[in-house]
């Protein structure tokens, strides 16, 4: 698999621009709505995409990502079926970097015998799941990257316990994206670039997904810090709603994802071309930004 993020990054260095990263929530509303949406993201200055994988237990998430995800299952969201929109997206977008975001559990659930059958099993349970772990993670890894998926962001799975997927993931080709938060002190900050690949994700807030503005004064000297640290490309997010804030966090960043706004934007309109419409003006709006 070509290295797409890596590309991208050093495409976007030469024009002296920082990368918009949009997010958005898979299957929400519904998968229809989802493959247009990615179908005209580029278009209108994607540079690179991430798309939710809903959860029940969003920990890292604010009510407007919630309410999503729970759009998202309601319409039966699964990780196969959004495996398949990026399958879908991949047959006309060579070249656009696609990121999945979501949590360790529906991972390596993935491809697994139901809970029940798991129960029934005669093996010791503990050795059972450590088992049927390593088959999903395994077999997430193989088809994510047959998908056309070119990294992940696992939002509960810190470095210590990286082990179980990291094999899996280095030998499909997939980047795991690290999280580094402004809590995320001097001692620890090693750890995690260099667990870290394809870009680190800064998280400009503490606390959940779209509950706060960022400071961008405070912001700048943070990610000046953390370059002390990593070679790899930084994106920040959490907390960017606006081109005005795209526009001046991308002065001193490598990239900016928005995803609360996008999906406020997404949970208002009325209607697969309504959402579609409303959805691409607002990030060409963030793309002119840049």
């Amino acid at each position: 698999m070509s290295d797409r993020i890596e590309k991208t990054f050093a495409k976007l260095r030469s024009e002296k621009r920082a990368a918009l990263i949009p997010f958005i929530m898979g299957y929400d509303p519904d998968a229809a709505t989802t493959a247009a949406l990615l179908d005209a993201l580029p278009g209108a200055g994607a540079n690179i995409i991430e798309i939710g994988m809903p959860f029940s237990d969003p920990m890292a998430d604010g009510p407007v990502i919630q309410a999503a995800g729970k759009r998202a299952l309601a319409t039966g969201a699964t990780v196969a079926g959004i495996l398949e929109l990026v399958r879908g997206f991949r047959k006309k977008h060579a070249d656009v970097p696609i990121i999945l975001m979501g949590y360790f559990n529906p991972v390596y659930r993935y491809g697994l015998p139901t809970p029940e059958r798991s129960l029934s099993a005669k093996a010791g349970s503990l050795q059972q799941s450590s088992g049927f772990a390593q088959a999903g993670n395994e077999k997430f890894c193989k088809d994510a990257a047959a998908a056309g998926v070119d990294g992940i962001i696992l939002v509960d799975l810190p470095p210590e316990e990286e082990q179980e997927i990291r094999p899996y993931l280095d030998s499909s080709g997939l980047k795991l994206i690290r999280l580094v938060a402004p809590t995320s002190g001097d001692a620890r900050l090693p750890l995690l670039a260099k667990s870290a690949s394809g870009f680190i994700y800064y998280i400009s807030v503490t606390g959940i997904t779209g509950a706060k503005a960022a400071d961008t004064g405070a912001l700048k000297t943070k990610i000046e810090h953390l370059r002390q640290f990593t070679k790899l490309p930084i994106a920040v997010g959490f907390g960017i709603k606006t081109a005005a804030q795209v526009k001046e966090v991308s002065a001193f960043s490598d990239a900016v994802v928005v995803g609360s706004a996008l999906v406020d934007i997404i949970g208002k309109a009325k209607g697969k071309e309504d959402i579609v419409k409303s959805s691409i003006e607002f990030v060409r709006q963030l793309a002119n930004a840049l």
